[in-house]
């Protein structure tokens, strides 16, 4: 775990944007986050104007019971922000049904459908306020596959404020962690001071399906950005 401290936000994401940039010239299959977090990385990365036209995308999870033409769900948000803006071929945009009758089944199909294309080359993960990864809740274990689960209250109160009260979905389609810690490149950004307590989970541990974060410890290409709020607990040394 490599891990990159800026002065904000800003500075963070134009460092991530860079990084980023090299490894997606050489990736084939590509998993973005969706959320607030991740969306000015997006845009940077949309500014470079690269061919793309090589990455399969596939999107880590979706909210359980928000309809599929809903713009903010992980679908919409991400076909707007990484397919179209990027360039990326419809038909290579892979994504998971929102809708509760189908979402299992969707998501065990997503995940084959990776594993069939040789797994992840690059993942942009945000990081959840108790830790979690995509819609991998504590207690997920570090072998976990895709499914559906309960997501925790402080999951459920974040996914409101995201749909400004429309909707506060309280189950999650995600990708499991073994798929996520498969991964040979990852990315993940935290800021703000609300994040300070989930990175030090996530950096010192102990490493534990506590704070599913922490399984990324022992992963030589992860790759962390965080402004200083959100780094506020790690010493220098660390």
């Amino acid at each position: 775990m490599k891990i990159s401290v800026h002065q904000s936000a800003e500075e963070a994401n134009r460092a991530a944007a860079e990084l980023l940039a090299g490894w997606l010239s050489s990736a084939k299959n590509f998993m973005p986050a969706a959320g607030n977090t991740p969306l000015e990385l997006y845009r940077l990365i949309a500014e470079k104007r690269l061919a793309m036209g090589h990455l399969n995308v596939f999107i880590l999870d979706e909210y359980v019971g928000v309809p599929k033409n809903e713009p903010r769900n992980c679908a919409n948000l991400l076909r707007r922000s990484v397919q179209a803006a990027w360039g990326i071929p419809a038909r290579q945009f892979h994504t998971i049904s929102s809708e509760a009758h189908d979402a299992l089944e969707s998501v065990l199909a997503h995940e084959r459908k990776i594993e069939v294309a040789g797994g992840l080359d690059v993942l942009v993960l945000g990081l959840g306020q108790n830790g979690h990864l995509g819609f991998n809740e504590p207690g997920s274990a570090e072998d976990s596959g895709a499914r559906v689960l309960d997501l925790e209250k402080i999951s459920v109160e974040a996914n409101r404020k995201w749909f400004d009260g429309k909707y506060a979905p309280n189950k999650g389609v995600t990708i499991g962690l073994k798929t996520i810690l498969a991964a040979k490149r990852i990315l993940i950004m935290a800021y703000g001071p609300h994040k300070t307590e989930a990175v030090y989970a996530m950096v010192k541990g102990p490493r534990g399906a506590h704070c599913p974060a922490s399984f990324l410890q022992r992963l030589p290409e992860v790759h962390v950005f965080l402004d200083q709020s959100a780094a506020a607990k790690l010493s220098h040394k660390q």
